[in-house]
């Protein structure tokens, strides 16, 4: 399967957290209009937590020790769980969604490198995506890695990753505009 779609989105995605604030210190990628908002450093760190924890998975689909859940044999529930968590993602941020603990920023005041892990993570994840063309052809079905019990396809899976950065960057301008006032 073409991976372009994914790669092109991810490649939008980084020039915009760069455009927007790769100009930034490590103070202002840290600044929080208050504690229960994360910074743009959050923003960023949630990305690189939360798209990496799919690399194991698709290292495991490559290897063919993955295991599918019993719930990812039920085409309904695949179909159901992976339109309800893209709807959840959807960069117009209509309704507020709390993440996985797992899936939380590591710390709080994180180092001005982040934008450039962040980056070097694109790479990364790029690489894994055109990788996993094979997958895609076979219809590959993943579980969340926050959740064993909520299962998608592997192509929802790239729509999710990818249109949750777009969420994250618009929330992270959102916290660049408090910042400038």
């Amino acid at each position: 399967m073409d991976t372009s779609k994914w790669t092109i989105r991810i490649d939008a995605n980084t020039t915009g957290f760069r455009k927007a604030f790769g100009g930034l210190n490590a103070e202002q990628l840290n600044w929080k209009p208050n504690p229960q908002t994360w910074s743009i450093a959050q923003n960023i760190d949630h990305l690189i937590t939360i798209n990496s924890t799919y690399f194991p998975v698709l290292e495991a689909l490559q290897t063919g020790t993955y295991r599918v859940p019993v719930t990812g044999r039920l085409g309904f529930l695949v179909r159901f769980f992976g339109n309800f968590i893209l709807q959840s993602v959807l960069p117009d941020r209509k309704r507020k969604m709390k993440t996985f603990p797992i899936w939380e920023p590591s710390v709080s005041t994180l180092p001005g490198g982040i934008l450039q892990q962040f980056e070097q993570h694109q790479e990364r994840l790029k690489k894994a995506i055109r990788h996993a063309s094979g997958l895609l052809d076979q219809g590959a079905v993943i579980s969340s890695p926050a959740n064993k019990s909520i299962v998608y396809k592997l192509d929802k899976a790239f729509d999710i990753i990818t249109l949750h950065e777009i969420r994250h960057l618009e929330q992270a301008r959102e916290v660049l505009a408090l910042m400038k006032r």
